[in-house]
């Protein structure tokens, strides 16, 4: 059955989900979002901005599915929190490629050239973004995201809200902790214990800033 979808923020990152929805051949609603200067500007297929992110308007729209459009991982664990019990979409693109025993969580994107191999788990509001791949038994806890390019081999546990820049490669049975930021074109090859870092150029050793 179709379902009708609201997309909260306005930016780059919710016009890939919008086109995501329609080619799903979802109905796309509109969107929400806090900029006053963007109430009311169309964003996608002719849909609009139709207001801030409040209880009001959310309650308007009980009908709908929603699903948060913004990149930064911290900003999604706030909005999520702030409103558990909304109907979550989860997005993912007709041409990613899923194999079996594959579990994707509630308010998770999946876009377009992504492969994610048997086993893998991504948990909630994730974003696994264009063309990167996870390979078998992955683990992703919630409001992980994975950026363009980056490769995964089997076995990699990713831990809340760590991002994973665009080109990153990651060998297999590595574990990466919470809320760091690793940092574009890094290959990583042992684990990292540490949060609330980034890590650049860990082919040979790991170097961390705060």
């Amino acid at each position: 059955m179709q379902k009708k979808v609201i997309i909260i923020g306005a930016g780059g990152h919710a016009k890939v989900i919008a086109d995501i929805v329609v080619n799903s051949n979802d109905q796309l609603v509109g969107f929400l979002d806090d900029n006053l200067d963007k109430q009311d500007m169309v964003i996608f297929d002719n849909k609009k901005v139709l207001g801030t992110i409040n209880q009001d308007i959310i309650n308007k729209y009980n009908d709908c599915y929603f699903i948060i459009g913004i990149g930064d991982n911290e900003i999604r664990k706030k909005i999520a929190n702030q409103y558990p019990n909304l109907k979550y979409y989860t997005a993912i693109h007709p041409n990613a490629v899923i194999g079996n025993e594959v579990e994707i969580d509630a308010g998770t994107t999946i876009m377009a050239g992504v492969v994610i191999n048997p086993g893998a788990r991504i948990g909630k509001h994730c974003i696994v973004n264009t063309s990167a791949s996870l390979d078998h038994d992955n683990n992703l806890e919630d409001y992980v995201h994975i950026s363009p390019g980056a490769h995964l081999a089997g076995t990699v546990i990713i831990k809340e809200g760590t991002w994973i820049c665009t080109g990153v490669t990651i060998i297999n049975n590595i574990t990466i902790n919470s809320w760091n930021i690793i940092a574009a074109g890094a290959t990583i090859i042992k684990d990292i214990n540490d949060t609330n870092c980034t890590f650049i150029n860990t082919i040979n050793s790991i170097k961390k800033q705060k």
